[in-house]
């Protein structure tokens, strides 16, 4: 026994039957039957239900306890009547018979209510996340959290991994995100960067000799919010090995992703083996480089089609001239369907920006197959038969096609092929359905600038016999790069590194980089390679993302314990905060107040 309780709210059950106990918690809820009260009295590890009657002189001060105080129930615990049994809770089949109580720690009146899971706006919840924590799904998907970090780290030790961690405090990185800065009073005038990954450490550990590392690492990125990512801060799993190939880092995950997905979910994973689809076909059969394959349709290409004489839908046919393309999605069985499912996903689409969705539905009259629909009429029999075998689709299939240029085909059809996944009810929700999206391309066209740089990560070794590898068609060269995915959710993207400094200068060359600028952004890691770095290549599969997935989430906040909001301020701490002028001056900071 302690001074303040003898068991948890989630550990008492019939065995403990006519024992004397302490308990102590929040109060959950209140219920009044005019000659009994019943008290839920809450902890993280569960609810005890306590009760007194009307005879007992302590009836009326326990009545007017304000729900969320903090007390202490001393009582005996007793059994509860079959038909008032709670099977819901841990300790339902017995209730404690409240014989003393104290209050621990008042309560001023609530600004959410926390017995229930309520939604309420992001401002108050986030005000109050202390409260907002209490909340039983959300301190649910907080303690799993924890639970699945834990199992994660004696995953990675089995497998042979040690966690190193590696600074926080670092340079400034010209590649990808925004960085947080941290102003040096010993060096005035200069910057921290908050590690927007450890990526170049997690490599240096590499060269140093260290074979398999692991971090639970925070990552800091002044960036927009998005559902799926919180502002200024986040984890991911840190990987990185040493003398392997693309091939043993999809090992190590695929296990660890197996194991974490089997332990926290009772949901199926579709292919334990996860399948690779190339960056290309991912592209063209989804869209997307994150697929959800929990979705069986597929997009085709069908610009070929509209060169045909007997293929008259001219407004297509001009466009492909025009260096258009043709993509499509078939939709089975979709023959019965009424005019208005059609017409709503083409509506949609004009919705979303587009010009719409053309669509037709193959029908069978007399061993002749033709079209039905708005666009029907202008395709022949025969056309319709080429479109059918191109696309697989069958008799009594319906097919919605978009013509335009690649990437805006591209976008439209990949969020068609959800909304119409969603609307026919094809999405199994108990399926996790990871994938590997490979062959990503070394470099790509900046849209802007019309200049090439890295598609990916910069670091990435080039795929290919690196003594005859064209330089003069760098769009061509593909990298030892890759990305896992899990129900349209890009969990993270990896690389087998470049460790040989000469190629390095070349690749960064072609993307704009003299050997003076490598020398001097990346400094610490074109230096380190000179001296015996061995071939290495890693991941970071993202901590947050893992959770929401599990949790069944769609919103990073429900799985943080102390997010920001959508404008990156802590309404609870109220960060970020005006500084002194002293500490300014301190830092050799000024303050420019914009007109």
């Amino acid at each position: 026994m302690t001074l303040y309780r003898t068991h948890t709210c989630g550990e008492l059950n019939i065995n403990n039957n006519g024992e004397d106990v302490l308990l102590s918690g929040w109060i959950n809820k209140k219920r009044n039957h005019g000659n009994l009260l019943f008290v839920d009295l809450r902890d993280t590890y569960g609810i005890t239900q306590c009760v007194i009657d009307n005879k007992n002189n302590l009836f009326k001060k326990i009545e007017k306890i304000p729900l969320e105080t903090v007390a202490q129930f001393q009582g005996r615990v007793v059994t509860r009547e079959k038909d008032t049994i709670n099977k819901e809770l841990k300790s339902g089949e017995i209730e404690i018979k409240i014989t003393n109580f104290k209050i621990l720690g008042k309560t001023k009146e609530l600004p959410l209510p926390v017995f229930s899971d309520q939604e309420y706006s992001e401002e108050i919840r986030l005000k109050y996340r202390f409260l907002d924590l209490r909340r039983s799904k959300i301190h649910e998907n907080i303690n799993l959290r924890s639970k699945v970090i834990s199992f994660i780290r004696k995953e990675m030790e089995g497998f042979g991994f040690l966690e190193y961690q590696t600074p926080i405090l670092t340079s400034s990185s010209p590649e990808g995100a925004r960085d947080f800065l941290v102003p040096s009073r010993l060096n005035p005038g200069k910057f921290y960067a908050l590690p927007q990954a450890p990526q170049q450490f997690k490599q240096l550990i590499m060269v140093s000799g260290f074979d398999k590392y692991f971090q639970i690492a925070p990552c800091f990125r002044d960036e927009d919010a998005r559902a799926d990512r919180s502002p200024g801060e986040f984890y991911q799993l840190d990987i990185e090995m040493s003398f392997v190939e693309q091939k043993d880092v999809f090992t190590v995950v695929e296990k660890l992703l197996n194991n974490i997905f089997k332990k926290f979910s009772s949901k199926k994973i579709l292919n334990e083996k996860f399948p690779q689809i190339t960056f290309s076909d991912s592209m063209l059969k989804y869209g997307s480089d994150k697929p959800d394959l929990r979705n069986p349709l597929e997009i085709c290409d069908l610009t070929e089609i509209f060169s045909r004489t007997d293929v008259k839908f001219e407004i297509f046919k001009k466009l492909v001239k025009e260096g258009s393309l043709v993509r499509a999605i078939v939709t089975k069985k979709t023959k019965n369907k009424p005019r208005s499912f059609f017409d709503n996903i083409d509506r949609w689409a004009k919705e979303e920006g587009s010009n719409g969705l053309a669509y037709l539905t193959f029908e069978n009259e007399e061993n002749k197959i033709s079209g039905k629909g708005p666009i029907g009429k202008f395709f022949s029999s025969d056309a319709c038969k080429e479109i059918m075998k191109k696309s697989k689709a069958e008799n009594g299939d319906s097919i919605f096609f978009s013509c335009g240029n690649k990437k805006d085909v591209e976008k439209l059809l990949s969020l068609a092929r959800d909304k119409i996944a969603r609307d026919l009810d094809l999405i199994d929700e108990n399926i996790f359905a990871f994938c590997w999206i490979v062959d990503y391309p070394m470099y790509e066209i900046d849209e802007k600038s019309g200049q090439i740089k890295f598609s990916h990560n910069p670091f990435s070794m080039p795929q290919g016999d690196l003594n005859k590898l064209n330089l003069n068609k760098p769009l061509d060269i593909k990298a030892y790069q890759y990305d896992i995915v899990c129900n349209g959710v890009e969990l993270s993207s990896g690389a087998i590194r470049n460790h040989i400094p000469e190629l390095m200068y070349k690749l960064f060359a072609i993307a704009g980089y003299n050997k003076q600028s490598v020398d001097e952004k990346f400094s610490g890691m074109i230096n380190a390679l000179s001296y015996g770095a061995p071939p290495h290549g890693g991941i970071a599969p993202g901590i947050d993302r893992i959770i929401m997935l599990l949790a069944g989430e769609k919103n990073i906040r429900e799985i943080t314990m102390f997010p920001l909001n959508q404008n990156a301020q802590d309404l609870m701490m109220n960060a970020p905060s005006n500084v002194e002028d002293n500490r300014l001056k301190e830092l050799n900071i000024n303050i420019i107040k914009k007109k």
